[in-house]
């Protein structure tokens, strides 16, 4: 168990590596040979130039500028510069709301730290359970706990009032914060720029029909029920296979352009390659003519695969993009059901162009179901056996019997080194695991992601270290108590198990965001590109490698924190000053971020935040039942009642604001829509939507590409009449005229 020297151990090692990481961080922003690492969002935007493109041969390289490195602190003053607004066009919605979930940390715990460190912590020191046990093993911090109030005292009354205000003032912030950016997401939406998915919705499960293709019984259907606001329609094509070959083209293509240049600049030296294994092994060649040659074979390959594509029906997915004339005709038809069937004709919302992650938009929609359920099975075996290692890290945090001052760094610093190292691998893991459930856009499977890293953050890091945590440092009293005594034991074990979660605090929360500003790992990474790979400007572009703000990753890893928070904060509140001290820390080093570094690959309108809303309400009466187990074991099982009341009221308010505001995340209210359009038509009264429309949800592959898209069988603003290859006219008024020739004509 780690006392408080350990703690103070801890503090000051993960207190001088974020130092170290800042000054470094600092120092290095400032070497122009390093620019494209800690700006590459304004190198993106084409808003920053090369420093390295003038000065000396030195200069180009390394910064000679004393004045600057007297500034070198700059940064963080320009990171809270910029205004919200201005950062919303920079940045977009979403990393200004990610940027709000920190202000959210801040707003609900630097009051209640402040409320519990006077009130709480005064009242567990002075009372004198654990100096009068000889049972349990415990550490002097421990005394500041709720484990040092002695079962019955009337003190608990305290700690009771402190949890209610505690529950008041968290759902008091969740409120005032979804009111602030539900308005913030309906004006971005009303102000946003023209987008292909405003006016598009992607329609699944297109039922097969004898005498038509896909693309026409989709134009038939819309044509039909929404006549008046239909435009035109994409369907979705299998072109995974031809994406490959097109990927390594583009790869063969981009190692030729190299040597091209090579030879431009040595004509008298042509340059070689060997054919073998990473190019390290096999016989010599010409590296121009074996690119070519490779070229040309995956031309022809591409063609075939190319035609394949378009003309095999089986390439064609019952599933397509389809646009309409106006916002409003495409928010009837995303919102509402279109078939008496209600598992044929399918629509929701078109990913905006960049956000159709295009791989699985190839997946049967009958396959959905059972791949989720194999998935959810595989997440439940590696939540339960993911214990392993948890326990394990346990073990570390519970040793005794050892030097000192090594047992100070054993216990004070690798269980929350161990666990982070643990936490590292589980992400991509869950990350192929929501890609196999077929997800069709990326942000779909961000949030997908972020929901099962929760839950196997909250089972294994958090109930599971305390259950294991609590079984190894009281293990001699497990074995040698009854039965009944157990309960007691874990009651008081569990407030114990705060300062193995402050050293991981200390390791995650304070060296592990200094480390995210330094760019340790990207930095090394584009040098070495830089070095050995980089052949093009594009090459160099790719090897800036800005990444993103990782929802799927560091918004569960930030809920943890605001878990350990609301939890603690009545048990053991000398954890609060450490969570706050993360929260300003990671705001100032994120929002810096967002501002040079990240680029973000979609723009969703933060329609994360109900998640984010109903995970830290979970946290919440997370906090309130374990308060409610610990006080039973306490002897005061008279404020039972009391407390039920508290998770119960939760609910209801997590039910209020769901009805209240959830909508504005999910639903575009139609007045809105419309009067997006009127502004529209009023403003650009000549605009040709459909040539806007016409190539926006193109498979990438094809957008290069003058591929012969099959087109709509009629203009119908030219012809009210609705064009089919059916036999049986059920569904259309009159035979049209165009549909009668087709009809008769046999299919190629």
């Amino acid at each position: 168990m780690a006392t408080f020297a350990d703690i103070c151990v801890s503090a000051a090692i993960n207190i001088l590596s974020a130092f170290a990481f800042l000054l470094a961080f600092a120092v290095l922003r400032l070497q122009p040979a390093n620019d494209r690492v800690y700006f590459p969002k304004w190198y993106l935007k084409g808003l920053r130039s090369s420093p390295r493109h003038s000065g000396t041969f030195v200069t180009r390289f390394v910064n000679l500028d004393l004045k600057t490195y007297i500034r070198f602190l700059s940064w963080m003053p320009e990171a809270l510069r910029m205004p919200e607004l201005e950062l919303i066009d920079h940045a977009g919605l979403d990393a200004v709301v990610y940027l709000r979930i920190y202000v959210v940390g801040l707003k609900i715990f630097v009051p209640l730290s402040v409320l519990c460190i006077l009130v709480l912590v005064p009242t567990n020191w002075t009372s004198e359970t654990l100096d009068d046990s000889k049972i349990f093993t415990y550490s002097n911090i421990d005394k500041l706990s709720l484990a040092n109030v002695s079962s019955g005292s009337k003190r608990f009354w305290v700690h009771l009032v402190i949890c209610y205000i505690c529950t008041w003032w968290t759902c008091y912030v969740l409120l005032k914060e979804y009111e602030i950016i539900s308005a913030m997401r309906l004006r971005f939406l009303a102000s946003e720029k023209r987008r292909p998915d405003q006016f598009t919705v992607l329609v699944r499960n297109v039922p097969p029909d004898p005498d038509e293709s896909i693309s026409e019984h989709v134009e038939h259907f819309f044509c039909v029920n929404h006549p008046d606001h239909y435009l035109t329609h994409q369907v979705v094509y299998n072109a995974n296979q031809l994406a490959k070959i097109v990927s390594k083209k583009k790869s063969l293509q981009n190692s030729l352009d190299y040597c091209n240049i090579k030879l431009a600049r040595d004509p008298a030296k042509r340059p070689t390659k060997k054919k073998g294994f990473l190019g390290l092994f096999g016989d010599t060649v010409d590296a121009i003519d074996f690119y070519t040659e490779e070229i040309d074979a995956l031309s022809k390959e591409e063609a075939e695969a190319r035609q394949h594509v378009i003309t095999d029906p089986n390439a064609i997915m019952p599933a397509a993009f389809v646009s309409f004339k106006s916002r409003w005709g495409a928010a009837v038809c995303a919102q509402t059901q279109q078939s008496s069937n209600p598992t044929i004709w399918l629509t929701e919302w078109a990913p905006e162009p960049r956000d159709v992650y295009w791989n699985n938009l190839a997946i049967p929609f009958v396959e959905l179901s059972v791949r989720r359920l194999i998935i959810s099975v595989a997440v439940f075996f590696l939540t339960f056996f993911f214990m392993i290692p948890i326990a394990f890290v346990q073990s570390l945090a519970s040793i005794e019997g050892i030097e000192k001052a090594i047992k100070s760094v054993v216990q004070g610093v690798l269980p929350g080194i161990a666990l982070k190292i643990f936490l590292i691998l589980l992400p991509s893991i869950l990350m192929t695991m929501c890609r196999i459930e077929g997800h069709i856009s990326l942000s779909a499977l961000e949030r997908r992601c972020a929901a099962r890293y929760y839950v196997f953050i909250m089972v294994n890091v958090f109930l599971g270290s305390i259950i294991t945590g609590s079984a190894f440092e009281q293990l001699n009293q497990f074995m040698n108590q009854s039965a009944n005594e157990i309960p007691r034991t874990i009651g008081v074990a569990v407030p114990m198990k705060a300062t193995f979660f402050i050293t991981y605090i200390m390791v995650d929360g304070w060296a592990g965001i200094a480390m995210e500003v330094l760019r340790l790992k990207p930095l090394v990474i584009y040098h070495l590109k830089n070095t050995l790979i980089v052949r093009t400007e594009k090459d160099r572009e790719e090897a800036m490698n800005p990444g993103n703000l990782g929802f799927a990753t560091s918004e569960p890893r930030l809920q943890l924190y605001f878990l350990l928070g609301l939890v603690y904060a009545v048990i053991t509140p000398v954890l609060l000053p450490f969570i706050v001290v993360f929260f300003g820390l990671a705001y100032l080093v994120f929002r810096h971020q967002v501002i040079n570094v990240y680029n973000q690959e979609y723009e969703s309108g933060a329609a994360f935040w109900p998640d984010v809303h109903l995970r830290i309400i979970i946290g919440l009466i997370i906090s309130q039942l374990l308060f409610m187990g610990l006080m039973s074991t306490k002897g005061t099982s008279q404020s039972t009642p009391l407390l039920i009341v508290l998770p119960v009221v939760t609910i209801w308010f997590h039910i209020y604001c769901k009805n209240r505001f959830e909508a504005a995340f999910v639903k575009f209210p139609l007045q809105e829509a419309m009067v997006k359009d009127t502004v529209e038509r009023a403003v650009e009264p000549n605009l040709n939507l459909k040539r806007y429309l016409h190539y926006a949800y193109i498979h990438p592959v094809f957008k290069d590409d003058d591929w012969d898209r099959p087109m709509a069988l009629c203009d119908e603003e030219m012809n009210p009449l609705v064009p089919t290859l059916r036999t049986s006219q059920r569904t259309t008024p009159v035979l049209s005229k165009v549909g009668s020739r087709m009809a008769s004509e046999p299919e190629p």
